[in-house]
C-alpha cells in the first residue's frame, strides 16, 4: 500500500504545461485587428488617391506664363534689343489695336478676385489704367497673383494692347484709353516701406478738409521735404519743376534774342557784395572768402569791359536767419545787367517787357502743367494787364499813399515791409485788377552804394521793384559808373573803397551807363503758381534750419 502512493508522483509543470492546449487571441481581439487593418488600408487608399489629385491639379496649375512676368535681371547693358517704347501721354484712341512697350512706376494696384487685377501706371504727370486678366496659354493666375503683389512705386516695363475706353477714366489723367497687358517684369522695386503714398502727397488740402466719409492722410511740408524723391514724384511736382524750366528758358530766349550773352561769374569772392551783414565766410587756404551774393560786381566789370549786355542764371547765397515763407539761404538768381543809351527806364521797361514775355510763354506753353498743379493748389489765374495801357507802374511816395488811405500810420512807412508789400498788392488789385506792378524811385537809405542817385532829389535813386501777388520779385537800378560818386556813395554805406579796389578801378578805366536786376528764380514761380511756400518751389530747399538731403 505504502509502495503504491509512493509511486503516485503528481506529474511535474513542465510535463503539465506541454499536456494542456496553447491558447490564442480571443474572438473579440481578432476582430478589433482586423477592423483597424481595414482602416489602415482605406486611409491609404484615400492618400493615394488624394496624392494623385494633387498632382494632377498641381499639374493643370503648371505656370505656363513664366516668361511673361517676372523681375528682370539687374540691368548693367548686357544687351540692346533696340525695341521702340512709347510714352503714356502719346497713348490715344486712334492706337486702338496696337501693341506697344512702355516702362513706368505702379501708382496704384487693385486685384478683383484672383483672376484680375487693375494696375495705374504714372510717367510724370501722365498716367493710364492697365488691365491684367487670366487669359488661356497668355495670362496665367500665377501671373495676375504677383502683378497684384508689387508694391506701389515699382518700377516695370509692360507691354500690352491700347484698348479705347467705352467712358473716360477718371483716375487716370489718360482716360480715353486703357491698356490690356500680356507682359509685366520688375525692372525696380522697393527695399523699404514708403513714408507716405504719392497718393496721399498729391491729395489737395480741401479735399482732405471736405471728405467726412474718407479719413485721408495729411502730409506736412516738413515730412515732405525730409523725404523729398518720393514727394518730387508726385505728378504736382513734376509740373512745378517742368514750369521752373520754363521760366529758365524763356528767360534766356527772351533775352538772346534782344543781343545779350550770358556769362558766368564766380561765387567764391574776396570781398562782400552787399553790406557784409548777409554774407556766408569760408576758409580759403591760409585766409577767408565769401560765397556770391549776387553775382553783381561781375556783372557791372562786364559791362566796363564792353559786353554791352549780360545775364546769367547761377546760384545766390544769403546768410539771413529769415524763416518764412519766402526766404532760403540758397536760391537761384536770373541776373541781367545793361548799357544805357539815355535813361534808365530803357533797362526797367526790358524788365517788364521780359516778365511779360514770360508769363505769356509759360500760359501758352505750359497749360496742362498750370491745370496739374492747380488741382492741387487752386488758385486764381495770375493775372497782368496786356495791350495799350501797360503795366502798371507808381513810384514809393505813391506807394505809401496808397497805404496810408488804407490805414497805414504814415510813420512806420519808411520801408515797406512784408505785411505791408502784400496789403498794397490788394489794394492795387482792387483797384486795377493785375497782380503785377512796378514801385520806381526809392528812397536812397533803402538801396546799395552803388545805386545812382535821383539828378533831381538826391534822397531818393533811379531804383525799382517788381512785384507780383503783392510780392517783390525783383530789385533793380541805374548803376553808378563815376569813381568819384561811387567812392562817395561807398563810404556813406560804411564800406571803404579801397577794401574793393578791383572793383572801383574798373570804373576809372571809362564805363558807360548802365543798370539792370536780379529775379528770384524760386519766387516767379511761387508767386505765378501761388503755392504759398518758396520751398515748394525749390528742389531741395536750404534755410537757416535746412541743409539736406
Amino acid at each position: 500500500m505504502a509502495d503504491a502512493e509512493i509511486n503516485q508522483v503528481p506529474p511535474s509543470e513542465e510535463t503539465k504545461a506541454e499536456g494542456e492546449e496553447t491558447k490564442g487571441p480571443s474572438k473579440s481581439e481578432l476582430k478589433k485587428r482586423a477592423k483597424e487593418a481595414e482602416k489602415a488600408k482605406k486611409a491609404a487608399e484615400k492618400a493615394a488617391k488624394q496624392a494623385e489629385l494633387e498632382a494632377q491639379r498641381a499639374a493643370a496649375e503648371v505656370d505656363f506664363a513664366t516668361e511673361f512676368h517676372g523681375k528682370l535681371p539687374l540691368n548693367q547693358s548686357q544687351t540692346r534689343p533696340r525695341r521702340p517704347r512709347v510714352q503714356i501721354a502719346s497713348l490715344n484712341p486712334n492706337m486702338d489695336g496696337q501693341t506697344v512697350l512702355l516702362r513706368a512706376r505702379v501708382q496704384t494696384s487693385r486685384a478683383q478676385g484672383n483672376k484680375m487685377v487693375f494696375l495705374n501706371l504714372r510717367q510724370r504727370i501722365d498716367s493710364v489704367q492697365a488691365l491684367l486678366t487670366v487669359t488661356p496659354e497668355k495670362v496665367s493666375k500665377q501671373m495676375v497673383k504677383w502683378a497684384a503683389s508689387l508694391q506701389d512705386e515699382s518700377i516695370v516695363l509692360v507691354e500690352g494692347v491700347v484698348k479705347k475706353s467705352p467712358e473716360i477714366i477718371k483716375s487716370a489723367t489718360v482716360g480715353d484709353v486703357e491698356l490690356h497687358l500680356s507682359q509685366i517684369h520688375l525692372i525696380a522695386g522697393l527695399e523699404g516701406r514708403l513714408p507716405f503714398t504719392v497718393e496721399d502727397a498729391a491729395r489737395p488740402d480741401t479735399e482732405i478738409e471736405t471728405n467726412e466719409e474718407v479719413q485721408y492722410k495729411r502730409v506736412l511740408l516738413d515730412t515732405r521735404l525730409n523725404n523729398r524723391v518720393i514727394d518730387l514724384r508726385t505728378q504736382t511736382n513734376q509740373a512745378i519743376f517742368k514750369l521752373q524750366h520754363g521760366i529758365g528758358h524763356f528767360f534766356r530766349d527772351y533775352l538772346d534774342a534782344q543781343g545779350f550773352i550770358e556769362i558766368h561769374s564766380p561765387k567764391l569772392q574776396g570781398a562782400a557784395t552787399e553790406s557784409g551783414a548777409s554774407v556766408f565766410k569760408v576758409s580759403y587756404f591760409k585766409g577767408s572768402a565769401f560765397l556770391a551774393q549776387s553775382p553783381q560786381l561781375a556783372k557791372q566789370m562786364a559791362i566796363a569791359a564792353d559786353f554791352e549786355r549780360v545775364y546769367e542764371i547761377g546760384p545766390v547765397f544769403r546768410a539771413e536767419d529769415s524763416n518764412t515763407h519766402r526766404h532760403m539761404t540758397e536760391f537761384i538768381g536770373l541776373d541781367l545787367e545793361m548799357a544805357i543809351e539815355e535813361h534808365y527806364h530803357e533797362v526797367m521797361e526790358l524788365l517788364d517787357s521780359l516778365f511779360k514775355h514770360m508769363f505769356a510763354s509759360l500760359r501758352e506753353t505750359y497749360k496742362n502743367e498750370i491745370d496739374t498743379v492747380r488741382r492741387q493748389f487752386p488758385a486764381d489765374d495770375f493775372k497782368w494787364r496786356e495791350g495799350p495801357e501797360g503795366t502798371l507802374r507808381i513810384n514809393f511816395r505813391q506807394a505809401v499813399d496808397f497805404l496810408v488811405e488804407d490805414g497805414v500810420p504814415r510813420e512806420v512807412l519808411d520801408d515797406i515791409n512784408t505785411e505791408n508789400e502784400k496789403r498794397l498788392g490788394r489794394i492795387i488789385k482792387a483797384k486795377y485788377d493785375t497782380d503785377y506792378f512796378i514801385i520806381d524811385k526809392f528812397p536812397m537809405e533803402l538801396r546799395p552804394f552803388y545805386t545812382m542817385p535821383d539828378p533831381e532829389d538826391p534822397t531818393v535813386t533811379n531804383s525799382y521793384d517788381f512785384f507780383m501777388r503783392g510780392e517783390e520779385i525783383l530789385s533793380g537800378a541805374q548803376r553808378i559808373h563815376d569813381p568819384t560818386l561811387l567812392a562817395e556813395k561807398m563810404r556813406s554805406k560804411g564800406v571803404e573803397p579801397e577794401s574793393m579796389a578791383f572793383y572801383v578801378d574798373a570804373f576809372k578805366m571809362g564805363c558807360p551807363p548802365h543798370g539792370g536786376g536780379g529775379i528770384g528764380l524760386e519766387r516767379v514761380l511761387m508767386l505765378f503758381l501761388k503755392l504759398n511756400n518758396i520751398r515748394r518751389a525749390s528742389l531741395f530747399p536750404r534755410d537757416p534750419k535746412r541743409l539736406e538731403p
